[in-house]
C-alpha cells in the first residue's frame, strides 16, 4: 500500500483526484492511503439533509458523493482517505467501516483516550461525543473517502 502525505489541500480537487484514481485503477493497482488536512469546508454526504447545517457561515458547504451527513473539515484535523480495492481485499463495506473504526479506537487507546464505535451510527466516540467521522463511497468494488479525526 502506498501512503501519501498531501499536507493542507482544498477539498474539491482532492475529491476529483480520488474519483479519477478509483475510476482509472486496474485490478493490480496498488491501494493508497492519503493523509491530509483540508482548508475549512463543510461537506454534505449524498443523502445528507441541509437541515443539519445549523448556521450560516463564510465556510463553504460542498455536496459530495460519500455517505453520511454534514462534516466539518479544517486545519488541525487528520483526514485519512482509504483508496482500497475491497473486492481484492475480500471484504465488504460494513467490514471496511468496522476496520476503520477499530483502527481509530486502537490509535486513541495508545494515547490514553477511551474511545468506542457505536452500532447505530458510524464513527468513533468519546463520552457520547463524536471524535472521528467516517464516510465511504464504493465504485467498481473499490472504496474512497475515509475518516476524519478531530485532534
Amino acid at each position: 500500500m502506498q501512503i501519501k502525505d498531501l499536507g493542507l489541500v482544498d477539498y474539491p480537487p482532492t475529491v476529483d483526484a480520488m474519483q479519477s484514481f478509483t475510476l482509472e485503477r486496474q485490478t493490480d493497482t496498488e491501494d493508497q492511503l492519503w493523509l491530509l488536512e483540508h482548508s475549512p469546508v463543510f461537506t454534505q454526504g449524498a443523502n445528507g439533509d441541509a437541515a443539519h447545517i445549523l448556521m450560516d457561515s463564510a465556510i463553504p458547504v460542498v455536496s459530495t458523493d460519500r455517505g453520511g451527513q454534514v462534516t466539518y473539515h479544517g486545519p488541525g484535523q487528520l483526514v485519512v482517505y482509504t483508496l482500497i480495492d475491497l473486492r481484492r481485499a475480500g471484504i465488504g463495506v460494513r467490514q471496511m467501516v468496522t476496520n476503520i473504526e477499530q483502527t481509530v479506537v486502537n490509535l486513541l487507546a495508545r494515547y490514553g483516550v477511551d474511545a468506542y464505535a457505536r452500532q447505530d451510527a458510524p464513527g468513533v466516540y468519546v463520552d457520547e461525543r463524536k471524535i472521528a467521522s467516517l464516510g465511504l463511497r464504493v465504485k467498481r468494488g473499490a472504496c474512497y473517502h475515509g475518516v476524519s479525526l478531530n485532534i
